[in-house]
């Protein structure tokens, strides 16, 4: 199959274009000199609508499509709302994928995430490791949804040939993040718990579960420029893993985060609190032999997204 190149005034949309991945991929379309990206908002365009969705793609008609948009949150926010991440990541990228390709898109680049791997998966875990286990029960129903997405990409590409390819990033950071107490990632939640301690003078504080799972982390900069590299570089139905295949223990992250924020005091751990799945590390050769590596080391990155943290204070309300 011929790869489709992007032009640099091929029409370009960008779903999620507001949140942490899809705002990384728009600087880095721009930064490499894309013209013509279009977005909505989501009061602009509901996706979780199918006729909004149709009668968007039916008058735009974008030649290339980064669906970035998803709902998201932590262990806290994917156990309590089970439903509701399933329904509204399942339907949304339906509706965006299914008319991408009723309009003609040349390609679509869809994102999920690596929790769609086996909670007990070899490690580190490769793209072909997909649906041979049991999921973790924490984050089940984000994970079918993504699951979904992706094989449907997979399914049309096999029935009607189109050119449609998935990215599984690893653990993300970095602008735009998001840090509600509740229902932001471990990254971001360590940043504002370690920030708010400092700036209370508190003497201690206490984190969720042991501090043994392992962790990758991906600065979310690096993630869009791989976006952009594998949409002109790569076609298949096999999904990519996007990470660094560098793994820490949440307690070192703990303790590097303390670092970069100045926070002092004591680390404590509630092991009454989940842990999530053991390890959770990416094989990421398949990227490394199509000739890309990220750029940006965890610490470094973790003194950008403080930055962002401290600049966006509106950010830190949510």
């Amino acid at each position: 199959m011929k790869i489709e190149i992007m032009e640099k005034d091929s029409k370009i949309y960008v779903a999620g274009h507001r949140g942490m991945v899809g705002s990384a991929i728009m600087r880095e379309l721009q930064r490499q000199g894309y013209t013509n990206i279009i977005t909505r908002t989501h009061k602009e365009l509901d996706l979780c609508r199918q006729e909004a969705v149709e009668a968007f793609f039916a008058e735009e008609k974008p030649e290339f499509v980064f669906l970035a948009a998803a709902k998201v949150g932590g262990i806290i926010a994917n156990e309590r709302h089970l439903a509701d991440f399933m329904y509204d990541n399942m339907i949304l990228e339906m509706n965006v994928i299914h008319a991408a390709w009723k309009n003609g898109c040349k390609k679509l680049e869809f994102l999920g995430s690596s929790c769609i791997y086996p909670r007990m998966a070899p490690q580190p875990m490769t793209e072909s490791c997909l649906l041979t286990g049991e999921l973790e029960k924490t984050n089940e129903a984000y994970a079918l949804a993504k699951i979904s997405g992706l094989k449907y990409c997979e399914f049309l590409n096999r029935q009607y040939g189109t050119d449609y390819i998935s990215v599984m990033p690893t653990n993300l950071y970095g602008p735009n993040d998001n840090y509600h107490p509740e229902h932001s990632h471990v990254l971001p939640a360590l940043i504002r718990r370690f920030h708010e301690a400092k700036m209370s003078g508190a003497k201690s504080v206490t984190c969720w579960g042991t501090g043994s799972p392992l962790r990758e982390f991906l600065y979310v900069d690096d993630l869009a420029n791989l976006c952009v590299f594998l949409m002109n570089n790569y076609s298949g139905n096999e999904t990519v893993n996007a990470g660094t295949g560098k793994e820490l223990s949440i307690k070192e992250l703990t303790e590097l985060v303390a670092k970069v924020v100045g926070y002092e005091g004591q680390i404590e751990w509630d092991s009454t609190r989940p842990d999530g799945t053991p390890r959770k590390l990416l094989d990421v050769s398949k990227a490394t032999a199509l000739g890309w590596t990220y750029k940006t080391e965890l610490e470094d990155g973790i003194r950008l997204a403080y930055d962002d943290f401290l600049n966006n204070p509106m950010r830190a309300e949510r």
